[in-house]
């Protein structure tokens, strides 16, 4: 497994734990903020070598510090809520008096904290503390893990797969690519009573200028879907404003986040099992033959190839017959 692998797979987990706990679900909200708080406190420990140790085990709900290192002089408070109120409210507690040359950070485990780094901070007890540096989120530590070596990376996704496991990917949401398949599976995908409006010529073009030869044939065999797909999604779009737009939008960012794929055939067939991993994650995905959603899948793909949400497009590229 590559870097690339690694990093996915710990993005998607950090992602979905923030989802859960922002959404609060069936859970207590002070039980998840505990489970946090252990699971960051031995995250951060891997992350950065740090030995934190949870404070409450000691001292009983202390004010504004939940974890500790003394080793290297960090207190720590993890929070669900990401406000300049609440980070002014922690450096004002009397505790940050007990701890002289402290360094104090804070982590959100919901929320993005960008605008916090940007603040500034009423601190009475001049506790050491650099918003741009010691504010933590989900993205500045998906930054940070991006940038290490692909062992330390192994060992980040060891440590997340053992702690979250498969648990949090219990949690399911609807996605609209999910209602698309569902209307499509229903469709009579033999019977063709539109004439083609595609330009296969212009998608010929496409095919070699992207060296696409085994993606070839998946293309050929469902481009004369192109028009079925746009009633769906002209249908669809009465339900909502641009909701067509978000399942291209979900098919492109797959395109682009794989785009380090190996060749182009095997980034084509990437798009699609990606796209196809993402249905059978939605709560509202109807449950159809395997075969089935392959099929419906790759009719997807292959329309957005053509509307070109996906490779690059040849000079003058026009993919509509006239």
């Amino acid at each position: 497994m590559n870097r690339t692998h690694y990093f996915n797979y710990i993005e998607k987990k950090l992602n979905v734990l923030a989802t859960r706990i922002n959404s609060r679900g069936k859970l207590n909200l002070l039980d998840m903020h505990s489970q946090s708080e252990y699971f960051y406190m031995h995250f951060f420990n891997v992350l950065f070598n740090w030995e934190l140790k949870n404070l409450n085990e000691v001292f009983h709900n202390v004010e504004a510090i939940d974890l500790i290192d003394n080793s290297n002089k960090y207190f720590i408070q993890v929070s669900a809520t990401n406000t300049k109120k609440k980070v002014e409210s922690a450096l004002n507690k009397n505790t940050m008096k007990n701890y002289p040359g402290y360094h104090f950070k804070f982590i959100s485990i919901s929320k993005d904290a960008s605008n916090l780094k940007k603040m500034t901070f009423i601190n009475p007890y001049s506790v050491t503390f650099n918003p741009l540096t010691d504010i933590y989120d989900k993205d500045s530590i998906l930054k940070h893990i991006l940038s290490l070596k692909v062992e330390d990376q192994k060992i980040i996704y060891r440590f997340i797969k053992n702690e979250l496991g498969a648990e949090v990917d219990d949690v399911k949401w609807e996605s609209n690519l999910a209602i698309v398949i569902n209307i499509l599976s229903k469709e009579d995908r033999d019977k063709q009573d539109q004439p083609i409006v595609i330009n296969s010529f212009e998608i010929e073009r496409k095919l070699t200028y992207n060296n696409l030869n085994d993606a070839k044939y998946v293309i050929d065999d469902y481009k004369i879907h192109h028009n079925r797909v746009d009633k769906i999604y002209a249908e669809f779009d009465t339900s909502g404003v641009n909701k067509s737009s978000t399942v291209l939008a979900t098919i492109r960012q797959e395109y682009i986040k794989a785009k380090t794929t190996g060749t182009d055939d095997e980034l084509f067939f990437q798009v699609i099992e990606k796209i196809q991993e993402k249905i059978l994650n939605s709560a509202n995905y109807v449950q159809i033959p395997i075969e089935e959603l392959e099929e419906c899948v790759n009719i997807l793909v292959v329309d957005a190839f053509i509307r070109c949400k996906i490779f690059k497009n040849p000079k003058d590229y026009n993919y509509a017959s006239t």
